[in-house]
């Protein structure tokens, strides 16, 4: 699998039909299925090897429309991680105290410190996408929003943050038939918002902005994948093989002991 395909280069022409919602490259299920107690165990050796040196912290950003599957990302891959070393962050609409800062305030506090990991469940994303497609704001401060960001991750990536941005990518016919479950299944049922109605409406606003954000905000330090979302299995290991790939080119490796331990016998 070439995971460069679902990257997006810096000041690239973005349009999101370029990939399929429910591409799988080539890559059987079964074959998927298999691979990914590997991956997730090499996402936990990394991990121990990121919280023992101390030096950098990962970041991970999950993007994506109502239904993408954001939860069971969380769920069935980044639950590979050591939980001690790990921190879920959901992002839901400003409250006060949030509002009566600049737009990255709450974020900023939420950024992983070094050796951990940090997965924003939405993001300072939403503070473009949501005014954008409401008018919420004017054009001139959404452009300067999307300066504040690159500077922000520029920042971050300086201070020894590693950041992984992903765009999960559902079909329209996808979204609908996992709405549906929701309110067909009383068990899930709990999980429908009819606020997400409205967004469905917004279909195609929700498309240019998300793809107006991909072609402005993906940086060499802090790049976007675009991760095709309608086939579960194959969502869950593209990503897992973004962040093993990720992590294993930091050659993350353990810190030198003290001198003298090896001559220390425990009574």
């Amino acid at each position: 699998m070439k995971i460069d395909d679902y990257r997006i280069d810096s000041d690239s022409k973005v349009k999101l039909d370029r990939w399929k919602p429910d591409d799988t490259d080539g890559v059987a299920r079964d074959q998927a299925e298999a691979a990914m107690p590997g991956l997730l165990g090499q996402m936990l050796d990394l991990q121990e090897r990121l919280y023992a040196g101390r030096s950098r912290s990962l970041l991970i950003v999950l993007q994506g429309r109502d239904a993408a599957g954001k939860d069971g990302t969380i769920k069935h891959v980044m639950g590979g991680f050591n939980p001690l070393g790990t921190r879920v962050h959901a992002f839901k609409a400003p409250n006060e105290l949030e509002r009566a800062h600049d737009f990255l305030w709450r974020i900023h506090h939420n950024v992983p410190e070094a050796g951990h990991v940090a997965i924003f469940n939405r993001s300072h994303y939403e503070d473009i996408l949501v005014p954008t497609v409401r008018g919420m704001s004017p054009p001139e401060l959404i452009e300067r929003r999307h300066d504040h960001i690159r500077n922000f991750e520029a920042l971050l990536a300086d201070a020894g943050v590693v950041i992984i941005k992903l765009f999960l990518h559902i079909s329209k016919d996808e979204q609908r038939e996992r709405l549906q479950e929701r309110l067909d299944e009383a068990d899930k049922r709990w999980k429908f918002d009819p606020a997400d109605l409205q967004a469905r409406a917004d279909w195609d606003k929700y498309s240019d902005a998300y793809e107006r954000i991909l072609r402005k905000t993906s940086t060499r330090e802090a790049p976007w994948y675009v991760i095709p979302a309608d086939r579960k299995w194959f969502r869950n290991y593209l990503v897992a093989s973004i962040v093993v790939e990720t992590l294993t080119t930091l050659k993350l490796g353990y810190p030198a002991p003290p001198p003298g331990l090896e001559h220390i016998r425990i009574q």
